[in-house]
């Protein structure tokens, strides 16, 4: 059993058992997320499309740390112009273990 779930303005493919880590989620360590955001649920021979959710579709997800992300360097430059402009960003995350998948 599978379902696809959006979160962070991202879609997953999640299956129970599962890590994953998503965009930063509100909640301590050790804390349940319930997600009902969810797109698509197989199970077997049966697949439930949602318009575009699944009505009472969830899937609870532990939280199993939050963590940043490595280092990306943006680098600007204008050829003879004498413009060069370097950036860093680490994206922040959260990864979760799913518990649960419900229909």
């Amino acid at each position: 059993m599978y379902a696809v779930i959006k979160t962070g303005g991202k879609q997953y493919k999640v299956t129970a058992g599962e890590k994953l880590k998503v965009e930063k989620l509100v909640g301590d360590v050790g804390s349940t997320v319930v997600i009902d955001k969810v797109l698509l649920i197989a199970n077997g021979e049966t697949t439930t499309v949602g318009a575009p959710l699944v009505a009472g579709a969830k899937v609870s997800a532990t939280v199993v740390s939050h963590g940043r992300g490595d280092k990306v360097m943006i680098f600007k430059m204008r050829r003879r112009k004498h413009y060069r402009k370097t950036q860093g960003h680490r994206q922040s995350y959260t990864e979760i273990q799913i518990d649960t998948i419900s229909a």
